[in-house]
């Protein structure tokens, strides 16, 4: 159901507001650019600081201004089922296409509490699930055996996987991959998880360089291995660029040196050390973005 460049589209801020113009302007600038999906309120999207009504006007504004051109695959997931399964039946009603689920982050469920929170979300929303496994961020690891028992139920019909190990990806897709589509979560990993069998990226990068996100997931499910393999090389040292501090703070830094939104995140998260925005500047004049 979703392949392809699925951008983690970050939120755009105008003193500490959402900034409606410059989100609509990216969005434009995205499906010109030929990007396959949107994901608004994902971790791109600091949406761990974002306020209910924020949350759903984000989602609400991306569908909008989208409408219907690619999928909506809404951010919904918390660290409480009931939470979740609220925001989920917001975003629904709003109109997306599915929901990005991160796995409950600090409470450390077990494989079971992991099911049993899917399952309940599965069993209240009728609505597309993306599975989002970010151990590095959550403090839990989804094994590929729970992937595999989720991949039986109807609304569960991809995963995100961003755990950067890549035997852990490959097991997953040999269990599921008929049944789901198996997303890259790291920018590093989508060209070799895709000549595994994976669809497509839910991507940082794609912020700043979507044709060529676009152009290298198009290659890869064209069976044109060569294409995709410069573009790959190519993004390589955009991608660390994208980490030069914790995301998303060096994609905001980036847009913002581009001339796409105002150089404003949400604390907790801050401005770059003028160092590692100097890195990051060398990083885009490179590239050929500045």
């Amino acid at each position: 159901m979703f392949q392809g460049s699925i951008v983690a589209i970050v939120t755009p801020f105008k003193n500490n507001k959402l900034d409606e113009k410059a989100l609509t302007d990216l969005i434009e600038w995205h499906i010109a650019e030929g990007t396959h999906a949107i994901v608004p309120c994902g971790t791109t999207g600091e949406s761990a600081t974002l306020e209910y009504e924020e949350h759903y006007r984000v989602i609400e504004l991306t569908i909008q201004v989208v409408n219907g051109r690619v999928p909506v695959i809404a951010g919904t997931g918390a660290n409480s089922t009931s939470e979740t399964i609220m925001m989920t039946s917001k975003a629904k009603e709003l109109g997306a296409d599915g929901a990005l689920l991160v796995t409950p982050y600090y409470n450390k469920p077990s494989q079971e509490g992991l099911y049993q929170h899917y399952k309940a979300i599965a069993d209240a929303v009728d609505i597309p699930q993306v599975l989002y496994n970010v151990p590095g961020r959550t403090a839990v690891n989804m094994l590929p055996q729970t992937v595999a028992r989720l991949a039986e139920i109807e609304q569960v019909v991809a995963i995100k996987e961003a755990t950067g190990n890549m035997a852990q990806v490959s097991e997953v897709i040999n269990l599921c991959g008929d049944k789901i589509s198996v997303l890259s979560g790291d920018d590093f990993t989508t060209f070799s998880l895709m000549l595994l069998g994976g669809k497509g990226t839910i991507s940082v990068s794609a912020n700043v360089a979507p044709a060529d996100l676009s152009g290298m997931c198009s290659a890869l499910l064209d069976g044109n291995i060569d294409k995709a393999r410069k573009l790959h090389y190519q993004l390589a040292p955009l991608n660390k660029g994208m980490f030069i501090e914790t995301n998303p703070i060096s994609v905001k830094t980036a847009l913002s040196l581009m001339g796409k939104i105002e150089e404003e995140m949400r604390l907790p998260l801050c401005h770059m050390s003028a160092d590692n925005k100097k890195k990051l500047e060398n990083v885009l004049k490179n590239y050929g973005l500045m």
